[in-house]
């Protein structure tokens, strides 16, 4: 089904097994172990010599078919469904990362994926190096014969910086470096990540792809594109298993020794929430770019964040990799800290809420939330602001919710 649409070709990917009663969905398969005709075959299954499921910590068969929908869809190589996008991040970068190693990041980076990178890789011997990867020459400075990965998110949560990705692959490949990016905030039916580059494609599953935040998931799209000979941990891998050292690494030891996969309700409401995926996100994103045009226009706020404007700084480099409309999440300052407090306190129909891409439209304040642990000089050398709300756009009209936030700016 190559030469049809994204949106139709996500509703009809086949099963891998013919139902026993046609059902049109995948049905939930809630159990933990498969029963074996012999044990020769039980064998086989848990050497890996065949496909068959042994254990649903390693694979579940309603995981297995979200997982081969995302892969049809994107066309890449192998698609892992992890419990929670952090789930991703975390167990992509263990993949490559030893004792030793060092990975180039910035630090524009989520709270969480700083503090994993920084921290819990850290005290197994991992070094960061952070710089600013919209300066490719401040990253080819960085890297060395130890560097494991560059990572980024592609367009970063919640400064909205945006780097040229064919750029960092560039340096990636002259340097044997795998290019590894969390592309969360525009999702794989607008952005293709294998167009940019990216080796490694990360995505919390639990934003758009979940169908208004009904459950948690993470994905680790591995493209194929990379040539793990260059990596010294993953070396030795590639004569017997080539351009899948990567995810043989992956699938066989990491995701089920760290016990991270997907369960099968989880993969259930995601395979559904794909379905609306495209229609869902042209309306948020058009709302997205409508209010923060409209926001401009309100004395109160001292700024719109939102690459899709096209006064912003990235506008041109986000709409050359992202289109017209990046996401369905932008930021505004307001005057003080305080005032953000007041102004989130007075809304109505915008709710106080975590999370991207719900269906509701969600605020919040990142710099006293997922960076509330933080040092002030942590937040301030990675540009978190505290005038600085963040608003992800659901699927009320740009009418309303402009409406509400002028209430509360009153």
């Amino acid at each position: 089904m190559k030469d049809i649409s994204f949106e139709s070709q996500v509703l009809h990917t086949l099963f891998e097994k013919e139902d026993a009663y046609h059902s049109l969905a995948m049905p939930v398969y809630n159990t933990a172990a498969y029963e074996f005709d012999s044990a020769e075959a039980m064998e086989a299954a848990f050497c890996g010599q065949t496909a068959e499921h042994a254990y649903s910590r390693i694979t579940n068969p309603t995981v297995e078919y979200f997982e081969k929908r995302v892969r049809v869809v994107t066309g890449a190589l192998s698609v892992t469904a992890l419990n929670s996008g952090m789930a991703a991040i975390s167990n992509a970068l263990i993949v490559v990362a030893y004792q030793g190693a060092n990975i180039i990041t910035s630090t524009h980076l989520f709270g969480n994926t700083y503090s994993f990178i920084k921290n819990t890789l850290g005290a197994f011997g991992v070094e960061v190096r952070f710089c600013d990867l919209t300066n490719p020459e401040d990253v080819r400075t960085k890297v060395d014969k130890n560097t494991c990965a560059i990572f980024l998110e592609v367009i970063t949560n919640p400064q909205l910086e945006v780097a040229d990705l064919k750029k960092l692959s560039d340096i990636g490949k002259e340097n044997g470096i795998p290019l590894i990016a969390d592309t969360t905030v525009v999702p794989f039916n607008i952005f293709k990540a294998k167009d940019f580059g990216i080796d490694i494609e990360i995505v919390s599953s639990t934003k758009y792809i979940s169908g208004g935040a009904t459950s948690l998931g993470g994905l680790i799209l591995d493209y194929g594109t990379f040539d793990w000979g260059q990596s010294p941990k993953l070396k030795d891998m590639v004569a017997q298993f080539g351009k899948s050292a990567f995810t043989t690494k992956l699938r066989k030891e990491i995701h089920r020794n760290l016990g991270a996969y997907m369960i099968p309700q989880v993969a259930y409401m995601q395979t559904l929430g794909l379905e609306t995926l495209e229609v869902r996100y042209e309306r948020q994103a058009a709302t997205c770019l409508k209010l923060a045009q409209k926001l401009q226009s309100l004395k109160e706020i001292e700024a719109v964040n939102y690459t899709g404007l096209e006064d912003n700084p990235y506008y041109e480099l986000s709409k050359a990799q992202f289109g017209p409309y990046p996401g369905a999440m932008f930021t505004f300052d307001l005057a003080s800290k305080n005032d953000c407090f007041r102004f989130m306190n007075k809304l109505g129909l915008i709710r106080r809420a975590t999370n991207l891409f719900d269906n509701k439209t969600l605020a919040i304040h990142p710099a006293s939330t997922i960076y509330g642990t933080f040092t002030e000089e942590q937040r301030q050398s990675m540009d978190v602001s505290p005038k600085t709300i963040r608003l992800s756009v659901g699927l009320e009209s740009a009418e309303d919710l402009f409406d509400d936030i002028r209430q509360a700016l009153d």
